[in-house]
């Protein structure tokens, strides 16, 4: 939680998210801890949907609340600080149904404290806001890809960009104020887009991953640059890197907060790589990627 790094929200085969304090378990025994029921572990267990999914975002602006995607169509929306309802139980403050087949993703906005995106694998992206009261209807719906949506990402320097990955595999960019446009197409991977995520210090880079096995890092400054005819047998110009060190699907990645260009990926062969792109290839465009303003 951001607010509370003590405390890590995760997801399970069960339908449940349960939210663990890893301080309490740190000075103890591996043993011990391995020992322990999977009752005594969690602190808290939220309940509410009736099946499993992966999608899951803490608020940024406001403490305790976290949103779950699921495959049983609905977004669910706890707070943990709330007391709870039985033991260790935590039922939904809000469960919202406007998607039509398994909501994939979700995500809460960077900047507004009552806005998030979720998608589907109805194509949708939707943009929700908490401070409604019909949570059938989300404020916006755009139909974002010819195929299932596996997840989306706010940009954290402009609160009106985020982008979207999608089975097509294609990554899709977006402005708020106006989704019935797409602004911009990214291709270049060979098969389905799972993680998408921008940049903590850099507003137009953001990076890609997916079944093809790669992570794709794109720089949105350098869109419609011209190219050489062998310079584009590579990919678009926006296409900055490739990092082709894994062998099988990257699950998940991570950018380093503070460490800049520094990325943190997984892959289905249970391979962790920390890696970092050669200084060269971002330092020659990085002031002037700084000074375009998405906005």
């Amino acid at each position: 939680m951001p607010q509370n790094s003590s405390l890590i929200a995760t997801k399970s085969p069960s339908a449940e998210v349960l939210i663990f304090n890893y301080t309490k378990l740190a000075g103890l025994p591996k043993e011990q801890i391995m020992s322990m029921s999977a009752e005594a572990c969690p602190e808290l267990r939220l309940r509410g949907h009736t099946k499993e999914g992966y999608g899951l975002s803490w608020n940024p602006n406001a403490s305790g609340n976290i949103l779950s995607a699921s495959d049983d169509h609905t977004i669910c929306l706890w707070n943990i600080e709330k007391t709870p309802t039985e033991g260790k139980f935590v039922d939904p403050l809000a469960i919202f149904s406007g998607h039509q087949a398994v909501v994939e993703d979700v995500a809460w906005h960077l900047f507004h404290e009552t806005l998030f995106g979720s998608v589907g694998d109805d194509c949708k992206l939707m943009i929700w806001d908490t401070r409604s009261s019909n949570y059938t209807k989300p404020s916006h719906v755009v139909e974002a890809h010819g195929a299932e949506v596996n997840c989306l990402s706010f940009n954290p320097f402009s609160e009106y960009i985020l982008a979207t990955g999608s089975a097509d595999k294609t990554v899709a960019l977006w402005d708020l104020r106006n989704l019935k446009l797409k602004l911009h197409t990214f291709e270049s991977h060979k098969d389905e887009i799972f993680q998408v995520q921008w940049s903590h210090h850099n507003e137009t880079i953001l990076a890609s991953s997916g079944t093809d096995r790669r992570l794709h890092v794109w720089d949105l400054s350098k869109i419609g640059e011209e190219q050489t005819t062998d310079d584009a047998e590579d990919g678009p110009p926006e296409l900055l890197f490739i990092h082709a060190g894994h062998t099988a699907k990257i699950s998940d990645f991570s950018w380093n907060p503070t460490e800049p260009w520094v990325i943190c990926s997984v892959s289905e062969d249970n391979i962790m790589q920390v890696w970092q792109m050669a200084e060269n290839i971002y330092t020659e465009d990085e002031n002037e990627a700084n000074s375009v303003d998405l906005e």
